[in-house]
């Protein structure tokens, strides 16, 4: 697998050409901070079954994994209304990360046998995540909303090796 290694080094202003779909607070300071979440700005402001979306509009508290009496702020990527294929209108929350920060990393070790400090760095960047997530699940859950993590080979950035 090959991943451009600036896919995701960028931050910017969006603009959009259908301002009017954008129910976020301020149409003029839309923030992304990866190509990849430009590149569904772009889908999300084009796509004609897309009513309403919003950037980083939601915060959503959740645990923080590691100092258990600590509570951090979740702001998900993007809030979507659209119009599904069975004509529903439906909200989805969504959020855009790399898959190896979505699957838990196989263990590395180093050359004593203990863990690497590339596979600690990369547990606790997905042990962070999942718990952003659970808690997002559960914010969904309440509010009927759909919750999905997008990766690289969901936005068509990258194709999967067989």
């Amino acid at each position: 697998m090959v991943i451009n290694i600036y896919a995701m080094s960028f931050k910017g202003i969006f603009t959009p050409k259908n301002p009017q779909k954008y129910a976020g607070k301020d149409v003029n300071r839309i923030v992304w901070r990866s190509n990849w979440e430009r590149k569904y700005m772009e889908h999300l402001d084009n796509h004609k079954h897309v009513l309403a979306w919003a950037s980083e509009s939601c915060i959503i508290p959740y645990q923080c994994p590691f100092r258990k009496h600590k509570m951090r702020r979740y702001f998900p990527d993007f809030i979507v209304k659209y119009r599904a294929k069975d004509g529903k209108i439906k909200i989805m929350m969504i959020e855009i990360k790399p898959e190896n920060q979505s699957v838990k990393p196989e263990k590395k070790f180093n050359i004593n046998g203990k863990p690497s400090k590339t596979y600690i760095r990369e547990w606790a960047i997905w042990r962070n995540n999942t718990a952003k997530w659970e808690a997002a699940k559960q914010f969904c859950e309440k509010r009927n909303i759909e919750f999905k993590v997008l990766t690289e080979y969901d936005l068509g950035i990258a194709k999967r090796t067989a």
